[in-house]
């Protein structure tokens, strides 16, 4: 028999857990054949000798929905290994949809994730009215990896209730009848399942929060029944978890966390189905996270299947001068910097009047952030742990400077590179370590596509691998691969992914894994009609093959598009 490729001599992690072995992996067309000694002649054969060989990572939180459609190899999760992508998480999707409401869910994406309507409405083909239809056309689409998709709450209400998807916080019957038909419709038509948002950060452009986002239990648990009864999909929720991160009724108000995790007891325990929810912890309650992981396991043990998903650093807030800085929040001026390209900017500050004028502007106006909780991170400090050496206030200080200075001075060092990280929402890494271990808890929240201009988490898979694992050797390497393949793919029920063995679709990693590190996140602007995003990159991986073709090669697209759309 001949291979048309053998990866020869690497040392194998299948994503199973079991120990690693140094072995040949052997592909024919999309698919693994043998593992082990494959002395036969192939096409070509890859080198894996000091390297290490893994599945394709499993993303099970991004929101590529738009994105993919302009950028087909799917930057920044191509970068870090990812080869299969869930999409349609946080209940905002793009069907089922009426061409009279694309416009609508076009803002609304662009208002809850970051994501410019603008280069929705040009990217997006547009060519489906049904999830169904919506699926076929994503899967008409070239594509670098795999991707499957859920239905969202948000669009669904909408094509369900039209005007009142928003503003009527109860559905009735014939309403709720209506969700479920095309909750249906989309589960039978490949959906991997149902997602809504309940968090008050989630608006409509003109401060509303989206529908469903008060939607009362039996709107829920009958839509998981649908579920329930076709024996598929899962139910994803970003839960209420605001009114303890701002404070809206108490700093310390439990009952919001006893609602959340009650609605989704009843409903797995019902239907059968898995539940999963973004699970971070806040700086109003810090300990707060320990009692869902209390209600959770509780839930568990009484028959439901609840795996809160959480990610493996802080979630945090990109500051620098190629996009936002810490002081636009309250001043006119610093928001006017936006309207400039870097060189613009530079150029500018280049004018000591100006940059004074600045500078006074933030003194008179103080940021209403905390400037001793924005840490440096950029081309000579890649490391997302707090360290109150690195703080702004801390470089301002040592400087003898007010912070609005230092964030200039350094700015204009760097060449407009120079970068701070907000880590608002999960900054104890302790309390990320413990969280991690907790096994209910899966990784996720990458938010790939999302947050364009704020947040730069899709990277999550390097840095579990570096930091978490080789770093530290927390996880060993079996255990971290397997959190990053076949953990998210058994959830899902995407057979054949997230495992290195034979007989699975030959999506591979080959990583250099003593050379793996991330890069500094950058600014750039390769949207439609010229809208900016943040990106990182990553140093050593290698090679990464989806379904048998070689997709990426140290970092750049090699010509394939082998990706697919995954239904159960």
């Amino acid at each position: 028999m001949s291979y048309d490729y053998v990866i020869r001599g690497g040392l194998v992690i299948d994503g199973t857990g079991a120990p690693a072995r140094r072995a040949d992996v052997a592909i024919v067309g999309d698919r693994v054949v043998a593992i082990g000694d494959c002395p036969q002649t192939a096409t070509e054969t890859i080198d894996a000798t000091d390297r290490l060989v893994v599945p394709g990572f499993v993303d099970i939180h991004t929101h590529l929905d738009a994105q993919l459609a302009w950028d087909p190899i799917g930057t920044v999760s191509c970068w870090h290994g990812v080869t299969t992508a869930v999409m349609g998480n946080c209940g905002v999707t793009f069907a089922p949809c009426k061409p009279e409401d694309r416009r609508q869910l076009a803002e609304m994406m662009e208002s809850v994730e970051d994501i410019p309507a603008s280069a929705i409405m040009a990217g997006l083909p547009w060519d489906w009215q049904t999830y169904t239809e919506y699926l076929d056309s994503y899967a008409r689409m070239p594509k670098g990896i795999n991707v499957g998709g859920m239905v969202g709450h948000c669009s669904v209400r909408v094509a369900a209730m039209g005007d009142r998807a928003i503003d009527q916080h109860h559905a009735g019957a014939e309403d709720i009848a209506a969700m479920c038909e095309l909750v249906e419709e989309a589960l039978r038509g490949g959906a991997l399942g149902f997602s809504t948002s309940r968090t008050y950060l989630h608006q409509t452009p003109d401060g509303r929060e989206v529908p469903g986002t008060w939607a009362a239990p039996e709107e829920l648990i009958a839509i998981g029944e649908v579920m329930g009864r076709l024996g598929k999909g899962v139910f994803e929720c970003a839960v209420d978890n605001d009114r303890q991160l701002h404070g809206m009724v108490g700093v310390k108000d439990r009952s919001v966390i006893e609602r959340e995790v009650a609605w989704m007891r009843e409903l797995s325990i019902r239907t059968g189905r898995p539940v999963t929810f973004g699970f971070v912890q806040n700086r109003s309650d810090p300990d707060g996270w320990e009692y869902w992981l209390q209600l959770v396991a509780e839930a568990n043990a009484a028959g439901a299947d609840i795996r809160p998903q959480t990610t493996t650093r802080g979630i945090g807030v990109l500051f620098g001068l190629a996009n936002r800085t810490p002081f636009d929040n309250c001043s006119r001026a610093w928001r006017g910097l936006r309207e400039l390209t870097a060189a613009q900017k530079l150029a500018r500050l280049a004018d000591p009047a100006f940059k004074a004028a600045l500078v006074a502007d933030a003194e008179a106006n103080p940021s209403k952030l905390d400037l001793s909780a924005i840490y440096r991170i950029d081309e000579d400090r890649v490391d997302y742990e707090p360290d109150r050496s690195e703080t702004l206030a801390a470089h301002a200080q040592r400087r003898g400077v007010s912070p609005a200075e230092a964030f200039l001075d350094m700015a204009i060092e760097t060449d407009a590179r120079g970068l701070w990280n907000y880590p608002f929402l999960n900054f104890d890494f302790d309390a990320i370590e413990a969280k991690i271990k907790d096994p209910n808890v899966i990784l996720g929240i990458g938010d790939a596509g999302a947050h364009c201009g704020q947040i730069q988490d899709a990277s999550q898979s390097t840095y579990f691998l570096t930091r978490w694992v080789r770093d530290t050797n927390t996880w060993t390497l079996e255990e971290g691969i397997k959190m990053l393949s076949s953990e998210g793919a058994d959830l899902f029920g995407l057979e054949g992914r997230g495992r290195l063995v034979e007989g699975a679709f030959a999506d591979v990693n080959v990583i250099d894994y003593d050379r793996l590190e991330l890069s500094a996140p950058e600014y750039i602007h390769d949207f439609p009609n010229g809208a900016g995003r943040w990106i990182q990159k990553a140093k050593g991986y290698d090679l990464t093959m989806v379904n048998g073709q070689v997709f990426m090669r140290d970092g750049e697209h090699q010509g394939a598009l082998a990706g697919i759309v995954l239904r159960p």
